[in-house]
C-alpha cells in the first residue's frame, strides 16, 4: 500500500457517499460559523460605547452557552445516521481483509477532513458575517455607533477548543462501534431494529400522564407568579410526554390500525404501517425532536417579534408620562423645597408640566390569606401574593373631578389583572366595605411588568391613609408625574433627567420614559436577534434531522418496496404507498407542535404581561403568521425529501 492509501481512500468514501456528508458537512459549516459569530459579538468592545451595551453583551454570552451546547448534541446526534449508513461498508472491508485497525486509519482521516473543512470554511464565513450580524443588531436596538472591525483570536480559539472537542468525541465514539462489533454484525448494522417493537402500555400510559400533566398546569393555574413556578416543570413534563407518546404510544396506534382489517388491508395503508411499525423506534426519537425542536422555534420566533414590535406600547404602558418623581421626604417643607427645585429646573430648560398627576400613597405587598390580607412576610405562599397601593378619595377626587363619598370603614378597589372579589377587604384584622370597584385609574406604571395582582385602594382620608401606613410601617411618599408640554428632544430629557436625579434626597427617586426607552431596545431587540438566531439554527436542525431520517427511511424501505413490486405491485401503487407513509409520519411533528402551542398560548401571554405586553392580539397574529411561514417551510422539506426518498427506494 502506498503512504497516502488511506487518505486517498477516506476521500473517496466521502465523495461517493455525498448524499449523507455533504449535508453533515454543511451542518458542521453552519453551526461552527453561527457559534464563532455570536462568540465573537459577545466580545465585541462596541457594545460598551452604546446604551444598554452590557445588557446585549449577556444576551451574546447566553447565546454562546446555548449554541455550544446544542451544536455537541446536534452533531452526536446527526453522526449516529452517518455511522448507520457506513457500518455496511465497513463490514465489507473487514471481510475483504481490511483489518480494523486499518479501517481506524480511514475513520481517522475520513473524521479530520470533516473537522478540517467544518473549521476552516464555517471560521471563514463566521469572519466575513460577524459584521454584518454586528450592524444588524444596531439597527435593531436602534442605536448608531462608529463601528470598527475586530478579529476575535480569544473567539477563534474558543470555536476550535469546542467544535475540535466535538468532532474528536464523535470520531472515538464511531471507532468505538466499529471496533466492539464483528463483520457480520457490521454488515447488518443498515437493519438494525428491524424486530418488530412490542407494545410498551406502561411507556405510553407516562406519556399519557407527562403531557396530560403538563397540559393540566397550562390550563388550570391562572396566577402569574405560579406560571413562572411551574412554567418549566410544565416544559419538561411535555417534552418527557411527548417522547413517550412518539416513542410508546405510535406503536400502540399502529397495532390497532393493524387489527382494523377494513383499513389495514389496503396496499398503501399495509405498506405503510408496516414499515412504519418495523424501525418506529428510532423514528420516533427523531420525530419526538422534530416536535419539540418546531415549538421551541415557534415560541422563540413569535414572543421575540411580539416584544419587539409592541415595545413602544410597553414602554407606555411602564411609563405612563414622560417624567416622574417619587418623593420620600416626610416634612413638610422638606418636600416643598424639592418641588420648587423640579420647578426652578423646568424653568431653567423653559418648560412647563401637563398631565400632571399628583398625590401621596404608599405601597406594599401582602398575603391573602382566609383571614384576609396580612403582611407578606417571607413570602412563603407566593401565589397569593398581592400587591397593594393606597391613596386617599380627597386625591383620587382631585385627580378625576370626581365627587365620589366614602362613609368611615368603606373603600373604592381599582383592580389590575384579577378583579377583586368580594364585598369586604379585611386588612390586618380590621375590615372594610368594599362599595364600588373604579374603573378609571391614573396608575403609577410600577405595577405594568409586577408577577403578582395589583389592587389600588382608595380609603376616605389622608388619616385613615397615615394610619394604616403606620400599621404596615411603610411610609407616605409623593407621587409626581407629568409631560412636558413643548416638544422636547430626547437628548434634552435625558439631560434634564440628570440634572433633576441631582435634586433628589435619599429615598426618592426619578424615571425618564426617553431614558428607557434605549434599554427597552436593548433588552427587546437583543430578545428578537437571539430568537431569530437560535430560530434560524433550530430549523436548520429540524430540517437536517428530516433529510437523514428520509434518507435512512429509504434505503431500509428500498428492499422491501422492490420485493413487493416482485410479487406484484405497480410502481403507482409503490409511489401512492410511499406518499401515505410520508404524510402520516412527516406533517405528525407540525401537528403535534401546533397542539403545543395552542395550549401553551395563555400562558405565554401571561409571561408577556409581566414583561408590560399586554397586547393578546398581536401576540395572536404574531404567533399564527410564524406558524404559516413555518408551516410552508416544512412543506417545502416535505417536497424535497419525500423526491429523495422516493428515488431511493425506486432505485
Amino acid at each position: 500500500m502506498t503512504k497516502f492509501f488511506y487518505a486517498r481512500l477516506a476521500a473517496t468514501n466521502i465523495r461517493k457517499n455525498a448524499q449523507t456528508y455533504v449535508p453533515y458537512i454543511l451542518t458542521g459549516i453552519g453551526t461552527v460559523m453561527m457559534f464563532y459569530i455570536i462568540c465573537t459579538l459577545s466580545q465585541n468592545s462596541g457594545f460598551n460605547d452604546m446604551p444598554g451595551g452590557v445588557t446585549v453583551a449577556w444576551f451574546m454570552l447566553m447565546g454562546c452557552v446555548v449554541v455550544g451546547l446544542f451544536a455537541a448534541i446536534f452533531l452526536f446526534y446527526t453522526n449516529s445516521f452517518l455511522i448507520k449508513r457506513r457500518k455496511k461498508e465497513f463490514g465489507l472491508y473487514n471481510i475483504l481483509g481490511m483489518e480494523k485497525r486499518h479501517i481506524s486509519r480511514v475513520m481517522f482521516y475520513e473524521a479530520f477532513y470533516v473537522a478540517f473543512i467544518s473549521l476552516a470554511a464555517g471560521l471563514l464565513a463566521g469572519m466575513l458575517l460577524s459584521k454584518l450580524f454586528f450592524l444588524l443588531i444596531l439597527k435593531i436596538i436602534r442605536v448608531d455607533v462608529s463601528f470598527q472591525f475586530e478579529l476575535s483570536m480569544s473567539a477563534v480559539w474558543t470555536t476550535l477548543k469546542l467544535f475540535g472537542a466535538i468532532f474528536l468525541l464523535t470520531f472515538l465514539n464511531n471507532l468505538r462501534q466499529v471496533r466492539l462489533v464483528n463483520p457480520i454484525e457490521l454488515l447488518k448494522g443498515g437493519q438494525v431494529g428491524e424486530k418488530e417493537p412490542k407494545t410498551k402500555w406502561v411507556l405510553a400510559l407516562l406519556g399519557v400522564l407527562f403531557l396530560g400533566s403538563g397540559y393540566a398546569m397550562a390550563i388550570s393555574i391562572s396566577n402569574p407568579v405560579a406560571i413562572v413556578l411551574w412554567f418549566f416543570v410544565a416544559v419538561i413534563l411535555v417534552i418527557l410526554g411527548t417522547y413517550c407518546l412518539f416513542t410508546a404510544g405510535s406503536i400502540a396506534v399502529l397495532k390497532l390500525l393493524r387489527r382494523s382489517k377494513s383499513y389495514y388491508y389496503k396496499p398503501k395503508h399495509f405498506i405503510a404501517v408496516s414499515g412504519m411499525m418495523y424501525r418506529m423506534k428510532q423514528n420516533a426519537a427523531g420525530l419526538a425532536s422534530i416536535c419539540i425542536l418546531s415549538t421551541v422555534v415557534l415560541v422563540l420566533i413569535s414572543t421575540t417579534i411580539s416584544m419587539y414590535i409592541g415595545a413602544e406600547d410597553m414602554i407606555a404602558r411602564r411609563y405612563p408620562r414622560e417624567m416622574t418623581v417619587v418623593v420620600a421626604e416626610q416634612e413638610e417643607a422638606e418636600r416643598e423645597e424639592v418641588f420648587q427645585q423640579i420647578e426652578q429646573l423646568l424653568g431653567k430648560y423653559r418648560e412647563q408640566p401637563e398631565n400632571t398627576v399628583y398625590y401621596p400613597f404608599f405601597s406594599t405587598q401582602m398575603h391573602e390569606g382566609a383571614d384576609g390580607f396580612s403582611p407578606a412576610g417571607d413570602y412563603a405562599d407566593l401565589g397569593n401574593l398581592k400587591g397593594m397601593y393606597f391613596l386617599s378619595l380627597t386625591d383620587y377626587n382631585r385627580l378625576y373631578g370626581s365627587t365620589l363619598t366614602l362613609a368611615d370603614g368603606e373603600v373604592f378597589i381599582h383592580s389590575i389583572r384579577t378583579p377583586y372579589q368580594g364585598d369586604t377587604l379585611k386588612l390586618l384584622g380590621r375590615s372594610f366595605t368594599v362599595k364600588g370597584q373604579l374603573d378609571a385609574m391614573k396608575e403609577t406604571g410600577f405595577d405594568s411588568a409586577a408577577m403578582m395582582d395589583i389592587y389600588y385602594v382608595v380609603v376616605k382620608d389622608e388619616a385613615v391613609l397615615s394610619e394604616l401606613s403606620t400599621r404596615l410601617e411603610e411610609d407616605v411618599r409623593y407621587y409626581y408625574s407629568f409631560d412636558f408640554k413643548g416638544e422636547i428632544s430626547e437628548e434634552r430629557q435625558n439631560q434634564f433627567y440628570a440634572e433633576l436625579r441631582t435634586l433628589l434626597g435619599k429615598g426618592s427617586y426619578a424615571e425618564c420614559r426617553a431614558e428607557a426607552r434605549g434599554g427597552f431596545y436593548s433588552l427587546y431587540g437583543g430578545f428578537l436577534f437571539l430568537g431569530i438566531f437560535l430560530g434560524v439554527l433550530f430549523v436548520m436542525a429540524t430540517v437536517l434531522i428530516i433529510y437523514y431520517k428520509q434518507i435512512s427511511e429509504g434505503y431500509d424501505d428500498r428492499e422491501r418496496f422492490v420485493i413487493m413490486q416482485k410479487v406484484g405491485m405497480s410502481r403507482e401503487e409503490v409511489k401512492a404507498s410511499i406518499h401515505s407513509q410520508v404524510m402520516q409520519v412527516f406533517f405528525l411533528p407540525l401537528l403535534a407542535a401546533g397542539v403545543h402551542i395552542v395550549v401553551v398560548f395563555r400562558w405565554l401571554t401571561q409571561l408577556l404581561a409581566l414583561l408590560a405586553l399586554d397586547n393578546s392580539v398581536l401576540f395572536s397574529l404574531c404567533t399564527l403568521g410564524s406558524f404559516l411561514v413555518f408551516a410552508v417551510l416544512y412543506m417545502l422539506v416535505y417536497m424535497l425529501t419525500a423526491r429523495v426518498y422516493y428515488k431511493i427506494v425506486s432505485a
